[in-house]
Order: structure tokens, then C-alpha cells, then sequence
């Protein structure tokens, strides 16, 4: 189903049919995209709150700049729906996030729209920076603007690249989103200092007068630069009972200012393009502005609520006709909870994804013991191994995708210390339809290779609690990798067993052809049964339950039975488990023919997590076909 925009957004297929239009109009164009976005999140689902709250600023932004040659870059892409809308890709946008369809964040082989790809946190001031770098480098004098939430500005990151900027003398604007929200509401001391900026009597009592004085900017020709010193004059006798951070950083503040007032921001953007060197501007927003349930609501739920009536505000869940298998996040979030009771050692931490990981579950039991650092992914991994370094049991939960951001630390802090930290990484293989900028596709190989570190993950709901009990016991790091969504056992409350480190299990013996799973996707293979059987197959079926280190007595028993083995993972072959499977063969001199299932070596689009494992070949169907095809060599053999 098309949706169909308002009359003036449904003339706008670029922001040069955009700028056609008199102010006057603003204020209605930024209701029909704000509705068309409604419309479309509410059939077809994805990131809702954050782009609602920006809807102005976006109207602004590409009514003020000259896109693309003026270059823009949104920091993690959650708030770019308008964007998307406003730069092409209105009547596309009905297949955000779907297979084959557009992305769910900006992405340069999209769109000259989308200066750079984002999906990450905290990275839009380092790429404008280094853009803006280069302009001036190539003296083409265009405008960089980058445009980062508060949330996001909590990342060490997005302080290295404002030091940076401060000194660059580059034409580099920063506007701070500032909604008081991440996916969760924000932490930390950035965030009271924002709050005491945005709720300053001192500054709302000047920041009219110095609008109106930036204003006339354009009238003063040559004298212009008079003015700017007569601003930055009243800005700064207004800071003189309150230090500004930004300023300190040599970056010059402006705001804080309505982010809901199209037409004032948009005076405010072309008074900015003329003030010279890096520069902030401080918006103020509301995080689902405009459609009540979600301005009103629980921000969190309706950060990405899924399809919902968009009269009612009620978000549509399908009522089972069976129990269902929990979310890993849950289990493992309640799990932890069971084990802090057990245990008064166990400390919880995430970077600032109390929700998604489930620790919020922990945080409200048990406040003092699990803690949510804000997106600082690295901080959170030398956290954590410093409370190990005082005889606690720290289990650190963060995505797979961001784990990337704090190797060194897992590296350097926790395994050369051989520091008893349990990494629970989230979201591994496969996320769906947050595409490949959240695919957890590396952990496997990236971790295997780093001495002390356990390697672990389970193929359903019991072993992830077992894992967790024994990481508690472990003394050194030990990592859990499992999947987004649901696990296989509706009745997971099973009591805590101790795993022996590095032990696997046969799930069901076999002949002629032995497969080794590691993780959740071992399902499939028990999915694809009636396949073999209806093939006259009888593969055996081992789940190994450790890439590090590997079950070498299991092994042992594998290679010396069968000559034909199978590996698969979710996660990318590129030295990962079946990588693992072939050295260990090699090192111990027996020879197999091995054929490894997982991600290709191949950046992998979005879509439903079965749609890309049916790409890659290790649904039930692929592992089938793979079985066959082995099964037809040795016959042919």
C-alpha cells in the first residue's frame, strides 16, 4: 500500500522543489512530512520517535542549505526519516527497512544526499570535521553541518572530534539535538549540564536579544564582523555565572533555541552560514513530537514501537495461540537478576542500552549494582574490568555491533590482565532490519584470536543460563554470544548447571556426514530434519557450544568417524568457527572434506534475520541442500 502525501510534500522530490516555497508554508509542509512518516511507521513499522523530533530542523536544513553540495551528516540515522523523504525517496519509503528495499539509515550508495553512512553513535563530528577539512583544504567553501543528539554526544568520540574542531579554524556547524533521550533516557553528567543550560534563567533571558541581533547580520555588509564580536560579546557576559563546556573547546555556542519553530530556525541557519570557523548550535526538541502517544508516552517503546494504530496509539501485538520462547535479551536479563541474588559479587553494566539488553530488569532490583555508563562502549569494558580488579564479577552487555568500538579495551583492560569480566554480547549474527551497520557478523573472529578470553554460545535458552552461572565461576573473561529475538523454549526456568569450559554435546548421531553448530542456529539443523529424512539422509548433529577453546575430545571422536563435515555459524567465515574446526583438523593431521556455512566475506543488506540466512545458504533449506550436495560427492566418489 502506497501512502499518499499532503499537497505541498507531494510536490517535493528534491530540496530544490523545497526551497520553491514561501516561509509562509513551512509550518504546513513540516505537518504533511510528519504525518506522511505517521502514516508510513505505523503500516510498515521502524524508528519513529527520533525522527518526528527533528522534523523542523530537517525543513530547516535543507530549506537554508544548497544540498548536496552543502553536505550533511546525521549522526546514527535513527531521526533521518525526513530527511529521506524531503531527498527523493518519498514514494520509496514505504520500503524502509524491507528487504531489497531502502535502508533504515542514511547510506552513501543510496542517496548524494547521504554524505556519509551512518548507523553507529557519535561519529557525524569526526566525518563532517574531516570534510570540512578537506573543503577547505580544496577552498570550495561549502557548509558542513552535523547533527548529533544529545545521547550520542555522551560518546568519547564526539569529544575527541569537538577538541579537534576547536582548533581546525574549518566552516563546520554542530547542532546538539537535544531531546534529554538515546533509545533510553540518558545518563550522566553531560546530561544535568544540558538540562542546567536549557533551564538557565541567564540564558533564556538573552538568547532573544541575541537573535534578533544576529538578525541583522546581513544589513551590516563590511561591519559585519563588528557584529559577530557584539554577539559573542553577549553571549559570553551571559556565561559569566556559568561556564560553557563548548566554549572552553573554542567552538562557539549559540542557543539554546526552539527546535519546534521552523521558520526561527531557519532565520537562525542563515545567519550561521555567515559567521565564520566551528561553530554549535543547541536545539531543543521534543523526542516524538507531534503525535501525542509518543510525545506523551514511554519514549522508549516508541523509539521503534512496530506497526500500531496510528488513531489510537495502540501498538499491535499478535496474541499467541501456543507459549512462546522468550527474547534472549529477557532471559538473559532476568538470569542475571537470579545470579545477583545468588551472588553478591555480580555487577551489571551497558552502555546506555538498558532496555535492549534487558539490565533494566537488574537496575530497578538492584540500582546499586548495574549501571547504565551512557553510549561509551569503551568506557564500559574498562569499567567493568576495573570493578573485577576489586573481587567483583562484572557481566558487561553490549551489542556485537558496538563490541567492535571497545576491542582495544577488551584486549589491553580485560584478557592481558586475565581479568574475570563475563562479555554478553547481544544481537550476534544476523539483527534483521537494521542492516549491516548492526549485523553482529565479526565477534567470533575477532575474539577467538585474544588469549584468556572464552568463547561461548548457546543454541537455546537453558545453555545461555548455564553459560551465564559458569562465566560467574570462570576465573578470567569469558564471552556469550546469542541472537536478537526469540530463543526455542517456552519453559526456560531450568536449574543452573556448571558447563565445563570448552565442552560440546551431540545433539543427535548420525552417519556418513557429521554438522557442527555453534550458537542458536543449530535450530535450523533440527529444523531441517524432515529434509534429510526425506532425502534418505541421516546426518549427525554436534553442538559444540565453544569456538575457544574447541572440544578437542568431541573433535577427536568427529574426525575419526567421519570424512565429510559440515560447520555453520551465523557469524562471518572469514576466521570464524568453521575457520577454527579446519585448523584444529590440520594441526592434529587428520584429513576431512569440510564444508563451512555462515557470511560470506561480503557486506550483507537488510532484511528479515531468515530472508539473509536464506541468502547466505544456512536456513533449513540451505543446510539441506549442503547435506545433499555432500551426500551426491561421496556417492559419486
Amino acid at each position: 500500500m502506497l501512502i499518499q502525501p499532503g499537497e505541498l510534500l507531494a510536490q517535493i522530490n528534491s530540496p530544490a522543489d523545497l526551497k520553491k516555497f514561501p516561509k509562509e508554508k513551512l509550518v504546513q509542509i513540516c505537518d504533511e512530512l510528519r504525518q506522511f512518516i505517521v502514516d508510513n511507521v505505523s503500516v510498515y513499522g521502524g524508528h519513529f520517535g527520533a525522527s518526528l523530533g527533528v522534523v523542523e530542523l530537517t525543513v530547516a536544513l535543507h530549506y537554508v542549505l544548497n544540498t548536496p553540495e552543502d553536505q550533511l551528516v546525521w549522526d546514527v540515522g535513527h531521526q533521518a526519516y525526513g530527511h529521506k523523504i524531503l531527498t527523493g525517496r518519498r514514494d520509496q519509503f514505504h520500503t524502509n527497512r524491507i528487504y531489497g528495499g531502502l535502508s533504515g539509515f542514511p547510506k552513501r550508495k543510496e542517496s548524494e544526499y547521504d554524505t556519509f553512512g551512518v548507523g553507529h553513535s557519535s561519529t557525524s563530528i569526526s566525518a563532517a570535521l574531516g570534510m570540512a577539512v578537506g573543503s577547505k583544504y580544496k577552498k570550495s567553501g561549502i557548509q558542513h553541518v552535523a547533527v548529533i543528539g544529545d545521547g550520542s554526544m555522551t560518546g568519547g568520540m564526539a569529544f575527541e572530534a569537538m577538541n579537534h574542531a576547536g582548533v581546525s579554524d574549518t566552516n563546520l556547524l554542530i547542532i546538539l539535538n537535544d531531546n534529554c533521550m538515546s533509545i533510553d533516557p540518558n545518563v550522566g553528567a553531560l546530561k544535568d549540564y544540558l538540562t542546567d543550560i536549557t533551564t538557565s534563567h541567564t540564558y533564556n533571558k538573552v538568547k532573544d536579544e541575541v537573535w534578533k541581533l544576529l538578525g541583522k547580520l546581513s544589513k551590516f555588509g563590511s561591519s559585519a564582523q563588528e557584529v559577530i564580536s557584539k554577539v559573542e560579546g553577549g553571549i559570553k557576559s551571559a556565561l559569566l555565572n556559568q561556564s560553557n563546556l563548548f566554549e572552553s573547546l573554542n567552538l562557539r555556542y549559540f542557543g539554546p533555541v526552539d527546535g519546534h519553530d521552523v521558520n526561527h530556525l531557519a532565520e537562525i541557519l542563515k545567519d550561521l552560514k555567515d559567521i565564520p570557523g566551528p561553530k554549535i548550535l543547541h536545539c531543543v526538541t521534543v523526542k516524538g513530537k507531534g503525535y501525542a502517544p509518543a510525545e506523551n508516552g514511554n519514549k522508549t517503546t516508541w523509539h521503534a514501537p512496530g506497526t500500531f494504530d496510528k488513531v489510537t496509539g495502540e501498538i499491535y501485538k499478535k496474541t499467541p495461540s501456543k507459549p512462546q520462547a522468550p527474547k534472549y535479551q529477557d532471559v538473559f536479563g532476568h538470569t542475571l537478576l537470579e545470579l545477583a541474588e545468588m551472588n553478591d559479587k555480580i555487577m551489571g553494566v551497558t552502555p546506555a542500552m538498558p532496555s535492549g539488553s534487558s539490565m533494566n530488569i537488574m537496575m530497578k532490583a538492584m540500582p546499586d549494582r548495574a549501571f547504565d555508563v551512557g553510549i561509551a562502549e569503551q568506557h564500559a569494558v574498562t569499567f567493568s574490568a576495573g570493578l573485577a580488579t576489586q573481587g567483583l564479577i562484572p557481566f558487561c552487555n553490549i551489542y556485537s555491533t558496538f563490541m567492535q568500538r571497545a576491542y582495544d579495551q577488551v584486549v589491553h583492560d580485560v584478557c592481558l590482565q586475565n581479568l574475570p569480566v563475563v562479555l554478553c554480547l547481544d544481537r550476534a549474527g544476523f539483527a534483521g532490519a537494521d542492516g549491516p551497520t548492526h549485523h553482529g557478523a565479526y565477534d567470533i573472529a575477532y575474539f577467538r584470536c585474544i588469549p584468556n578470553l572464552v568463547v561461548a554460545a548457546p543454541m537455546n535458552e537453558e545453555e545461555l543460563r548455564n553459560m551465564m552461572y559458569s562465566g560467574s565461576l570462570h576465573e578470567g573473561p569469558y564471552s556469550i554470544r546469542y541472537p536478537r529475538g526469540a530463543g526455542v523454549m517456552p519453559e526456560w526456568r531450568t536449574p543452573f548447571e556448571q558447563i565445563p569450559t570448552g565442552q560440546g554435546r551431540i545433539v543427535k548421531e548420525g552417519e556418513e556426514i557429521a554438522i557442527l553448530t555453534i550458537g542458536h542456529i543449530g535450530n535450523y539443523v533440527i529444523e531441517a530434519t524432515e529434509l534429510f529424512e526425506k532425502d534418505g539422509l541421516n546426518p549427525a548433529h554436534y553442538d559444540m557450544r565453544f569456538v575457544k577453546p574447541l572440544d578437542g575430545d568431541l573433535l577427536h571422536e568427529i574426525f575419526g568417524k567421519f570424512k565429510k563435515v559440515i560447520t555453520i555459524e551465523d557469524g562471518c567465515l572469514m576466521g570464524g568457527f568453521g575457520s577454527a574446526v579446519i585448523e584444529w583438523m590440520t594441526d592434529h593431521g587428520y584429513q576431512a572434506q569440510v564444508k563451512r556455512l555462515g557470511i560470506p566475506d561480503e557486506v550483507i543488506e537488510h532484511g528479515e534475520q531468515i530472508e539473509l540466512h536464506r541468502e547466505c545458504g544456512f536456513d533449513p533449506e540451505g543446510i539441506a541442500e549442503a547435506v545433499r550436495d555432500l551426500s551426491e560427492v561421496s556417492k559419486i566418489a
